[in-house]
């Protein structure tokens, strides 16, 4: 028989659950700075004092969003790179990339929560966000160790190792925590680093609507061109 501890536990999520989906709809409709608790709690059937006791204020709730977003991007990114084959590096490489694209152009707002302008007066709380934030990067990282195991890392990278304070930079990212027991150096680091931020780019140029509606004929042809040339930064040709 369940105890009252956890009957509260499964209430409490179930609440939570509610609140982040019509926190979504609320952040599609009035924009991440123009949250209201007072009007979720409205669209709740709930008093905002009752409301309170699962979201302290403003900040929880987007917090709460934050957290849950990077949560449904992770796993869906995660089940992509998950179907393929581990030995098809670029494979899975582009299967990271067209699953964070997947999900992105399906919660634009989400995203936007997520890379878009900061939300003004708010600072997400390390301690809550990094680790569902930095899923879809460890995947990443994992995918790099398993190229250096394989010898299939991208060799041709002497031009991004030539600015001193760069790679200076990436030998002390190296020494957090979240490169610990990874195979990469500096260089490969500076190297996907640039490869990923061409991914982010593209995919946040499309998001945004940053080239205009008509300047590319194909948004799907234009996303994989330019996942192709990241992945060559990084992935020795096969």
């Amino acid at each position: 028989m369940p105890t009252g501890g956890g009957v509260r536990a499964r209430h409490r999520a179930a609440v939570e659950a509610d609140i982040v989906e019509i926190g979504r709809r609320h952040l599609a409709r009035d924009g991440a700075a123009a949250l209201s608790l007072r009007a979720i709690a409205r669209d709740l059937g709930m008093v905002s004092s009752a409301l309170y006791r699962y979201v302290a204020n403003r900040d929880d709730l987007l917090t709460l969003l934050i957290v849950a977003s990077y949560t449904s991007l992770a796993d869906e990114v995660e089940r992509a790179h998950d179907a393929v084959d581990a030995d098809d590096l670029a494979g899975r490489w582009r299967a990271i990339a067209g699953a964070m694209r997947h999900w992105a152009l399906a919660r634009p707002h989400e995203y936007a929560l997520l890379y878009g302008s900061p939300v003004p007066d708010y600072a997400a709380p390390a301690e809550r966000t990094t680790e569902p934030g930095t899923r879809v990067l460890a995947l990443v990282l994992h995918l790099l160790d398993d190229a250096v195991r394989s010898g299939r890392l991208a060799t041709t990278r002497a031009d991004l190792s030539t600015a001193a304070g760069a790679r200076a930079s990436a030998e002390r990212m190296l020494t957090d925590s979240f490169f610990a027991g990874s195979s990469i150096d500096a260089q490969a680091l500076l190297a996907a680093m640039a490869a990923w931020s061409m991914v982010m780019g593209t995919l946040s140029a499309e998001v945004f609507e940053q080239l205009g509606p008509q300047t590319v004929a194909d948004p799907q042809s234009w996303f994989d061109h330019m996942v192709g040339v990241a992945g060559r930064l990084v992935l020795a040709d096969d």
